[in-house]
């Protein structure tokens, strides 16, 4: 199988804080104050970075070395700030890499950012002939494609009006249209199942996968773990600039969710008093206990509580306290309401309190959890932290339900035991 994409030793170092100013008087001031040895007022833009924190500069990438085969479907997963988005830059030959070698064997189309290309005053139709004439197609390729386009955008009965007037979905449904509808031979797509909506989201996998059958090659950047499964066969893995794995999809979204895992929540104060005056619920402690042991892997055979330990800072009419549970690809598994007989919520005064989540034995299959606890007032408001409090989970399947010989498509989102019974008809 052929090469399409080849890098050798990749880096890209980046200077923190170091923008142009826009003006020659603004610069010349920055290098007055430089001589003598004043702030500068206009590059402090307050970033740190855990991969060098008391750096001037950071490495955004540190010696990537990977081969793409033509026809690859190639997911790329990591956390914010991995190095997913300059990998593509660079595929992509937005930038340059400060360091080794990028060798590509094709044509190359990107859609890394919602409407790139786009001239807000000009129309859709307008806009899908000038970024198509960007991305090297001829217009009388364009005007082939045009209707095909427009049906896969879904934004026919607004093709006419200026993309200034377009959401932000609409924008990236026309890019993206516009983008896999090239004959390119490389694809590269970052982050465009986080803004469409679920229609369109089936219509990219199906374009993707086309794509792939007819050949060419697709680069896919996504937190989305169930979409990243559903389309590729093989992944990388970032992490703070490196490539940690280049792997099976299945063995890279585990290596991803091992390495985010955070159960430092046990014994830990998480007092959130700094969420200013209007704070109603302040956590203390969160664990997850099996048989009255601290654990953060778990036996899917035995039942174990999520206890939460927390403060009312002033008394609250409709509480609630809520437990999501998430597999690894993102899926809902199950929810748990505190006082959840009462539509109305409880009313709880202030104080000190204990609330233990009881998950049943032979609930969950093994592999990693993502519980998320969010406390609000119902109908009305999201407590602080609003975005809730999020660590993972192990769960490891023991005892009568080890099932080892069954491939993991097969295996279901839960294991719950069924009741069979068989009377013999004559």
């Amino acid at each position: 199988m052929s090469v399409v994409i080849k890098v050798e030793g990749v880096s890209k170092l980046y200077k923190l804080g170091e923008i142009s100013t826009g003006t020659f008087r603004h610069d010349l001031n920055r290098w007055i104050k430089r001589v003598i040895n004043k702030e500068d007022a206009y590059t402090k833009i307050g970033l740190l970075d855990d991969r060098n924190l008391n750096a001037e500069y950071v490495w955004a990438l540190r010696k990537i070395d990977l081969e793409i085969n033509k026809g690859d479907i190639l997911g790329v997963i990591g956390s914010n700030g991995s190095g997913k988005s300059t990998l593509l830059k660079l595929l992509s030959k937005i930038t340059k890499p400060t360091e080794g070698r990028i060798f590509l064997n094709g044509k190359i189309s990107s859609l890394l950012e919602v409407g790139t290309g786009f001239h807000p005053e000009m129309t859709g139709r307008e806009n899908v002939f000038m970024n198509g004439s960007i991305l090297g197609m001829k217009k009388k390729e364009i005007a082939e494609q045009l209707d095909s386009i427009i049906d896969f955008s879904g934004v026919e009965q607004f093709i006419d009006t200026p993309i200034k007037r377009y959401s932000s979905g609409m924008k990236v449904r026309l890019g993206f249209a516009v983008a896999a509808h090239l004959n390119q031979d490389i694809l590269i797509v970052d982050e465009v199942l986080a803004v469409g909506d679920a229609e369109f989201q089936k219509k990219c996998l199906g374009s993707m996968q086309n794509v792939s059958k007819q050949g060419r090659t697709v680069l896919f950047v996504s937190h989305n773990m169930a979409a990243i499964k559903q389309l590729c066969t093989r992944t990388l893995v970032l992490n703070k600039g490196s490539l940690v794995a280049d792997t099976t999809t299945e063995d890279g979204i585990l290596r991803y969710l091992e390495s985010a895992r955070s159960n430092d929540f046990n014994g830990i104060n998480l007092l959130n008093e700094k969420f200013e005056k209007d704070v109603l619920v302040s956590f203390e402690q969160i664990s997850i206990k099996q048989q009255g042991n601290l654990v953060s892997d778990i036996s899917n055979d035995e039942d174990f509580n999520i206890e939460i330990l927390y403060t009312i800072c002033q008394r609250i009419i409709g509480f609630r306290l809520i437990l999501l549970v998430y597999d690894n690809y993102e899926n809902l598994i199950t929810r748990s309401y505190f006082d959840e007989l009462n539509d109305m919520g409880s009313t709880v005064n202030e104080g000190r309190y204990h609330t233990i989540f009881n998950i049943p034995a032979n609930l969950l299959i093994d592999g990693i959890y993502k519980l998320k606890i969010i406390s609000y007032i119902h109908n009305i408001r999201l407590c602080k932290p609003y975005e809730g409090i999020t660590l993972s989970l192990n769960v490891i399947e023991t005892g009568l339900l080890k099932r080892k010989v069954l491939p993991q498509s097969d295996r279901g989102l839960v294991t719950l035991p069924i009741q069979i019974s068989t009377n013999t008809r004559m």
